[in-house]
């Protein structure tokens, strides 16, 4: 069976070796500069932090990546796309405000920050890769068009995909805002009548001409209705939302493919950070104190094999004190147990299973389940 690469350093530093330089040493370690970045225009997806989230990586790293690459010829810029639920990186101009309120900007990360998914979240492409759940993505345009696909992924739990690392980071977070009710919903769209205020925005944006507003109020014609989110996307009053949530293995399954649709036919190459290993998404307005302590960065040519990498290291990691974990310790009448070699993402969300996400993503030729970890100094 084929492994992948996976390289990894601790957060161990001395004089003149600061984490900056670890990681930059990491990431050629790792074999980045082995892609053409001449001209090419690189978008470095990362998460920008819901406000009121502390835990998203600190732009001082994204510097960093942004400086390697700009050396090397790359036109790079930062991004992601909106989110579907309404919240403080929603539209454009609250996501690009919280953005630079976070430090992602070009005197603190070096480099510009772009939208994928333009203003409402409906500024996308469908990239047809032949998925068993989502045959044809819709991605931001911005991440679409990008000559090159650069991940940065905050490896953290996440309350429906058992963890959030490079395929969450990815295909969740690479999703228009359509994309996105398609991974997490299997049904249409539902107009809440008790929000809607017969604004006739979701009427005017849908595409079908499914959606007509009487007596104040917006009504779905599902005969019409293709079930792309754009209603979602445009209204601001949740008056448009979301009915049912897939299953945790199917996101995971539908994750897989729209990352599969993301580095479709581009060179792409990926970073995770183990800090801050909070027990939820970094979409929530708060972050939750870390269930292990903060380990290192990895990278790797292969989202899949450097997902697998960053869970087997949490997994072997012992759990801290003072968080979700040692509660649901005490839950049991328990004391509060190391759990080393446990899997945290099944004790703090039972009910997930990530490993659904990994599996399919070898399955449809997006990477390896099988890897070597080689330590960087």
């Amino acid at each position: 069976m084929k492994t992948s690469e996976v390289y990894f350093t601790n957060l161990r530093t001395t004089p003149g070796n600061d984490m900056m330089t670890k990681l930059t040493r990491l990431v050629r370690r790792a074999g980045i500069e082995n892609i053409d970045f001449k001209d090419k225009f690189t978008a470095i997806k990362i998460h920008f932090g819901e406000p009121g989230n502390l835990a998203y990586i600190r732009p001082n790293y994204a510097a960093a990546v942004v400086d390697l690459i700009r050396g090397l010829g790359g036109k790079v810029f930062l991004t992601d796309s909106n989110t579907l639920y309404s919240g403080g990186r929603s539209n454009a101009v609250d996501h690009l405000h919280a953005a630079m309120n976070n430090g992602f900007n070009p005197i603190s990360a070096h480099a510009d920050v772009i939208i994928a998914d333009g203003l409402k979240g409906t500024d996308y492409r469908t990239v047809p890769c032949g998925g068993e759940y989502c045959p044809s993505p819709k991605i931001g345009s911005a991440i679409a068009d990008a000559d090159i696909i650069i991940s940065m992924n905050h490896f953290k739990g996440h309350e429906q995909s058992g963890f959030g690392g490079a395929l969450k980071n990815l295909g969740m977070g690479s999703a228009s805002v359509g994309g996105k009710l398609e991974l997490h919903s299997s049904s249409q769209p539902v107009i809440d009548l008790d929000k809607c205020i017969g604004c006739r925005v979701c009427e005017k944006y849908c595409r079908h001409d499914a959606v007509k507003v009487s007596d104040r109020k917006a009504h779905i014609d599902y005969g019409k209705c293709v079930g792309c989110g754009q209603c979602v996307a445009v209204c601001q009053h949740d008056g448009a939302v979301v009915k049912d949530y897939d299953t945790s293995e199917t996101l995971n399954y539908k994750i897989a493919e729209y990352a599969l649709a993301v580095v479709k036919d581009k060179p792409n190459f990926h970073i995770s950070f183990i800090m801050n290993v909070s027990p939820n998404c970094d979409c929530w307005n708060h972050n939750d104190a870390a269930i292990v302590p903060d380990l290192g960065i990895a990278a790797s040519f292969d989202p899949v094999a450097l997902d697998c990498a960053c869970a087997d290291l949490v997994k072997a990691a012992p759990a801290l004190s003072g968080n979700v974990i040692s509660d649901k310790d005490a839950e049991c009448e328990g004391h509060c147990h190391h759990h080393k070699g446990e899997d945290k993402f099944h004790i703090v969300h039972p009910d997930t299973k990530w490993e659904a996400g990994v599996e399919h993503g070898e399955k449809i030729g997006l990477g390896n389940r099988q890897y070597e970890l080689i330590t960087v100094k």
